[in-house]
């Protein structure tokens, strides 16, 4: 199974973004995106940290084990538009 890396980036630059070292092993890029809204949901739930306010101006950043970029997914959209659920 591919390996899949979280990178949580929370303002532009290089000092904006925390790197996943360990990855999670998925089937898939779709598996990939709904894992990272499971996190997203826990950390906006959990944590409270000083160096970001507010936890929907954050996105994950998905990499491959290449580094490739394979998908962004914004914090935003772990809450469902209206109309859905």
């Amino acid at each position: 199974m591919p390996r899949y890396f979280f990178n949580v980036r929370h303002r532009p630059g290089p000092a904006g973004l925390a790197r996943d070292p360990d990855g999670e092993e998925l089937a898939d890029a779709n598996a990939a995106r709904k894992h990272a809204l499971s996190k997203a949901k826990a950390m906006i739930a959990r944590d409270q940290l000083a160096t970001i306010r507010d936890w929907m101006d954050c996105t994950f950043e998905i990499t491959d084990e290449a580094g490739q970029p394979v998908l962004t997914v914004p914090f935003g959209d772990t809450v469902p538009e209206q109309g859905e659920e």
